[in-house]
């Protein structure tokens, strides 16, 4: 019997993302979220990266944090279907998977020369502060796009963007770089689906900040900003 591939990480992506609440669901949903992608001293080769400039996109694969367990299950319980439905696991993009890897196009805005070598700021990020990324490989459109094909039950729920409350002396808090971004994570509904408790405070980090809002029907109302 063969034995498995030993993956290492080639780079860890910095984020504004600390924790998993509060990441949108996938890639490219929130277009401004920024990522910085720092390779590891291994590969830290101008040279690996000769002829990316080239392209608009990325795909990114890279491992899940913290979701590691001693076995796996064949179904899962996808959030958007309210925690009560089964999907099989490789029908979905559940992070509990037999390998914990994922994979995200994002925005290539730009690579960077550093004293410590290259680095490439990418936007349209989906994942948590240092997560580990294990291949970068170029966005192809003509082969990597079909628009036209069936998205499952991820098509069929309807995924209504909230309006958002935010009033303006708790906005006067974020750098001002960052209000559109943050407020276009609100609009995506941080919360879990199956977790509708009007009144109830919900939080999450982003950046140097703590981020508390509740939610009433389709209204979200920012009601603390606190720095971390």
């Amino acid at each position: 019997m063969e034995r498995g591939t030993e993956l290492k990480p080639i780079a860890y992506i910095y984020t504004d993302f600390p924790e998993k609440f509060g990441i949108p669901r996938q890639s490219n949903l929130v277009e401004g979220l920024k990522g910085r992608i720092v390779f590891e001293p291994e590969y830290r080769s101008p040279e690996a990266l000769r002829g990316l400039e080239e392209y608009d996109y990325l795909w990114l694969i890279w491992g899940f944090q913290e979701t590691e367990r001693e076995s796996w299950s064949p179904t899962v319980r996808p959030p958007r279907l309210g925690g009560n439905v089964r999907k099989g696991v490789f029908a979905t993009r559940s992070p509990f998977r037999p390998n914990p890897i994922g994979l995200s196009s994002v925005k290539l805005d730009e690579i960077i020369q550093t004293k410590a070598g290259p680095e490439i700021l990418v936007s349209g990020i989906d994942m948590r502060d240092r997560t580990p990324v294990y291949d970068i490989k170029p966005y192809l459109p003509w082969v990597d796009s079909h628009p036209e094909a069936r998205g499952g039950f991820a098509r069929l729920v309807r995924d209504d963007c909230l309006e958002v409350d935010f009033p303006e002396g708790l906005m006067e808090a974020v750098p001002e770089e960052k209000r559109q971004v943050l407020t276009e994570v609100l609009r995506q509904d941080p919360r879990p689906h199956y977790q509708k408790d009007a009144g109830r405070v919900y939080g999450f980090a982003f950046g140097c900040l703590n981020v508390r809002f509740v939610v009433d029907g389709t209204r979200l109302t920012v009601v603390a900003i606190e720095k971390r």
